[in-house]
């Protein structure tokens, strides 16, 4: 039997700020490969769904192998092709789960950050060993922005039981807790942390809290949000911005809606 969605994304209060709108030209291309072509094959494959152009063509221009993000023809972001192989290729989501990789090891592609604004639509596993990584990957760098910078941090888990059950995960936000960071987390409330988590917890059964992903950071410093609705089993509509005015509306919303 195929598994059914519990109630419909456009019940979700996130889900229009995640719009199939015009995006810019994005382009992929990789420079100098030295790698075996089953690297550039992945690279084509975990872009399939996406806004997003590869070019597979090796390019020569510098000493190293790099992928690089050509917006509207004019390159944006650069990163060594080894650095996406060990954060998003060769890895599959439990190195970030269970805690196999801190926060300050991870390594965070330019290429990937730099693919903001945009709508992705991505397939979990089995349909995909490494589209949804993305989330997890960009998830973990917002993290990151919070432990480093402070201000606020919202990031929702579907169930929370969720944040005890993932060593990594509860790693992550036992630290968010002990720092200065104002740290909120959603979800159904299928398990409270335990007191002294250093986290405000926020229960819920509608479709933001069952069916959305969102990791949302806010400080002084910086300003990033990732939202993802879950449209299909297994299936995500997401985007992730750095611009403050979005990330301002977006977290105006998780903290009046939610």
């Amino acid at each position: 039997m195929t598994a059914e969605l519990s109630c419909s994304p456009e019940e979700s209060v996130l889900n229009q700020h995640i719009a199939d709108a015009d995006v810019p030209e994005y382009a992929l291309v990789v420079e100098n490969a030295d790698r075996p072509s089953v690297i550039e094959q992945m690279i084509e494959d975990i872009f399939t769904r996406q806004p997003v152009e590869v070019d597979t063509t090796a390019l020569s221009g510098g000493e190293q192998s790099r992928l690089v993000l050509l917006i509207n023809d004019r390159i944006a972001a650069s990163s060594p092709l080894q650095e996406i192989e060990s954060s998003l290729l060769l890895v599959n989501s439990d190195r970030y789960i269970t805690g196999a990789a801190q926060l300050e090891e991870i390594e965070y592609p330019d290429v990937i950050t730099a693919l903001t604004d945009t709508p992705f639509h991505l397939h979990g596993y089995p349909e995909s060993n490494n589209e949804k990584l993305i989330l997890v990957l960009i998830s973990r760098y917002i993290e990151r922005l919070s432990y480093e910078y402070g201000g606020v941090h919202r990031a929702s888990f579907q169930r929370l039981s969720r944040l005890l059950d993932e060593n990594g995960t509860e790693n992550v936000y036992r630290r968010l807790g002990d720092a200065d960071v104002d740290t909120h987390v959603y979800g159904v409330p299928d398990q409270i942390p335990p007191r002294g988590y250093g986290v405000k917890i926020h229960g819920g059964y509608t479709c933001d809290y069952r069916n959305s992903w969102f990791v949302v950071h806010q400080s002084e410093t910086a300003a990033a949000a990732l939202m993802a609705i879950e449209i299909a089993p297994n299936k995500w509509k997401a985007e992730w911005t750095f611009n403050p005015n979005k990330v301002t509306t977006i977290n105006d919303i998780i903290r009046t809606k939610l």
